[in-house]
């Protein structure tokens, strides 16, 4: 392991090991400091994300861009705060510390019995979003994860969420999608990020008017399984509750072949995830390249 592999898992070492242990208003003014520093510093994953921004709110003026992208650093630190608190919160805190709309689709779902796909964009926070769904509905459910470098650092993320109820599949290896399958055609349920493709096998979508890709995965197992697909979308307000609102189910097209299928089907999922996004761009936590033409042609998939 490299130096800056080391460095990189004890940071992470120190966040779960320490953070959690502060008082929250505490943590939470942290977060903040640590976010305010980021932005001044302007470096590469601050400029990107207000590259990004720039496409999401088309016209906006060089100072209204530098207003979300320091709002964005402090929702993402935010995120990190909560992440690094969630292991030492109490049913109740979890069980509080998120208000959804429409969670009906995804009640209503699981009653049925089919298998249930929620897929979500990295907006506020995702794992405080599973926690609930864990705590407050009693329902475990499968993810994926990227496997990150150093290899501690993927144990360390995979020890955490399992610690807070979810199976955690990785990303890599092949298996992934038939043991999702599975756990759908059991009834289960199954929550995939999938505002960013990670694979070359992406579909192409218009997203803010120009094309981007996405996982096909949740799409595509859909299809095979016969669950429901509902998108997600998450943002903070100025108290101490995440929001969030279940949108209507995803259809699959009657007519057309598995890839045409896929892609009607990921589109609207692109749509539904532009909503979320553009009413709170500044909980959409995308320091990475995310658009086609961002994208170094010879390197693939951001």
């Amino acid at each position: 392991m490299s130096a800056k592999d080391r460095l990189t898992d004890a940071l992470y070492g120190v966040g779960w090991g320490v953070v959690k242990k502060l008082p929250e208003p505490l943590a939470a003014r942290l977060g903040q400091s640590i976010a305010d520093l980021v932005w001044k510093r302007r470096g590469k994953g601050v400029r990107r994300l207000e590259s990004n921004y720039a496409r999401v709110v088309p016209g906006a003026t060089p100072q209204r861009l530098a207003e979300l992208s320091r709002a964005g650093m402090r929702s993402y630190l935010r995120y990190w705060m909560e992440s690094f608190r969630l292991p030492a919160w109490s049913a109740e805190r979890v069980r509080g510390g998120f208000e959804v709309k429409d969670v009906h689709h995804l009640t209503d779902g699981l009653a049925s019995d089919r298998g249930v796909i929620l897929a979500l964009p990295h907006l506020a926070n995702w794992d405080l979003a599973g926690a609930w769904v864990t705590t407050k509905l009693q329902t475990p459910f499968t993810t994926v994860a990227e496997r990150l470098k150093p290899e501690t650092l993927y144990d360390r993320f995979v020890a955490y969420r399992e610690g807070l109820g979810m199976e955690v599949l990785p990303h890599s290896g092949g298996t992934a999608f038939g043991t999702l399958a599975q756990r759908l055609r059991a009834g289960g349920l199954v929550c995939l990020v999938a505002d960013r493709d990670l694979s070359a096998s992406g579909v192409e979508v218009k997203f803010f008017g120009a094309t981007a890709r996405m996982p096909a995965g949740p799409a595509l197992l859909a299809q095979q399984t016969g669950a429901l697909l509902l998108p997600v979308t998450l943002w903070y307000d100025d108290s101490p509750v995440m929001r969030g609102r279940v949108h209507a189910p995803i259809e699959v097209p009657e007519a057309g072949t598995r890839a045409e299928k896929t892609s009607v089907m990921t589109q609207a999922l692109a749509d539904a995830f532009a909503t979320g996004i553009a009413d709170h761009p500044e909980d959409w936590h995308m320091l990475q390249r995310l658009w086609l033409a961002d994208l170094d042609p010879e390197k693939g998939p951001a």
